[in-house]
């Protein structure tokens, strides 16, 4: 084996065993490659903290409102009441003031919500990992209102945003981070998500659920673990994270069936490429902006396995103390709908861990992550454009 690969994996280095520390379902994950598996991608060399990423230290010294034991403010809005709303891992969404008193827990799904919006008439939507998309009622009664494209389960709702304008039809625009490494079947969001990367089979994919006819239909597919999603202003565009692949796409929102597996196709195209981590939640902010949360800093020990799906193989079958995990790193960045970056804040001290975004309000900006035991926050800076 190369060098490289016997010091990053060394004595786990057993692509036959089946220890009783990996998990059933991490077996079955290694247990028959996916066609996408059995081929080779290699990775685009990392751009490293240059240019418009140039590393810096605006994220550092984040305030916190504490969560109530609660860890994981995965995503973070501020609800048509003026109440903060954020989703945490223990399946709740919760929500308090805009300054962290009055916390409170708005409902609780029973599964794990990641991303969220609100509809038209001001009532929650959730991207539930575990059980589709939702929709809350004020009194916090859930119905499901789309856990299937045609026969196929969505087995990792991640994202989803609402259309706003009020000529057009009501539709809700969610991705499906997986099809293959389920949250539910693979041992939760996290564990889905880095069998998901690690694999590179790249099935996931982007619905959309219309609200007068209840139907689901497929907006694009074939997306390295396909992550957050938002609207362009005229809503004609939706920007999609393709976390496995480092990049945002920008898809027309009334195409369908558009296979990306093989780069643009049906007028949708990569508007930002070879970023130097892995994007997650997209929010609007104000001034045109768009804010991206890079969740974790490129690796290079999993760029290098892109070209190398047998190396693939052997780690979905190690336990998860092994995986190649990147370090911790704060980092988000805002960019317009032509791709450009206009703001770009980090900790490379990655105290506050795993950022997956933020949002913006009047006075302050609150900074998301995965697995953070608070939720970070800082004044809104005097040089940020409204």
């Amino acid at each position: 084996m190369p060098d490289w690969t016997a010091q990053t994996l060394g004595p786990l280095w057993r692509p036959h065993e089946k220890s009783a520390a990996v998990p059933a379902a991490r077996r079955r994950a290694a247990g028959g490659l996916s066609a996408a598996l059995a081929g080779a991608r290699a990775a685009p060399p990392a751009p490293g903290y240059s240019g418009a990423h140039a590393a810096n230290t605006r994220l550092a010294g984040l305030q916190q409102i504490d969560l109530g034991g609660e860890e994981g403010p995965e995503q973070v809005l501020l609800g048509p009441d003026g109440l903060l709303y954020t989703t945490v891992a223990s399946g709740k969404v919760l929500r308090m003031a805009p300054d962290g008193t009055q916390l409170q827990t708005h409902v609780d799904t029973g599964g794990r919500v990641l991303g969220f919006d609100f509809d038209r008439a001001g009532r929650l939507v959730a991207a539930d990992a575990l059980r589709g998309l939702l929709r809350v009622d004020p009194q916090g009664a859930v119905t499901v209102l789309s856990a299937r494209w045609r026969d196929d389960p969505v087995r990792y709702a991640d994202a989803v945003v609402v259309s706003r304008r009020p000529e057009t039809p009501e539709q809700m625009f969610f991705t499906d981070a997986s099809t293959r490494f389920g949250a539910q079947a693979f041992g939760g969001t996290f564990e889905a998500s880095v069998l998901d990367i690690l694999e590179q089979s790249a099935t996931g994919r982007v619905l959309v659920y219309d609200s007068a006819s209840g139907s689901t239909e497929r907006v694009a597919h074939g997306l390295s673990f396909a992550n957050g999603i938002a609207l362009s202003a005229d809503e004609q565009t939706l920007l999609v994270a393709e976390t496995g692949r480092y990049r945002i796409w920008a898809i027309p929102a009334r195409a369908r069936e558009l296979d990306l597996s093989n780069g643009p196709a049906g007028g949708a195209r990569v508007l930002l490429d070879n970023l130097p981590g892995y994007p997650d939640n997209l929010m609007r902010g104000e001034a045109g902006r768009f804010w991206v949360g890079l969740v974790k800093p490129r690796n290079p020990v999993i760029d290098r396995m892109a070209a190398r799906p047998l190396l693939r193989e052997i780690t979905l079958r190690l336990p998860r103390a092994a995986w190649p995990i990147p370090k911790a790193y704060g980092h988000v960045f805002a960019f317009t709908e032509d791709g450009r970056v206009v703001a770009d804040w980090q900790d490379p001290a990655g105290a506050y861990p795993d950022t997956t975004g933020l949002t913006e309000t009047a006075d302050r900006l609150y900074v998301q992550s995965l697995h953070a035991r608070a939720l970070g926050w800082l004044p809104r800076p005097a040089d940020l454009p409204r």
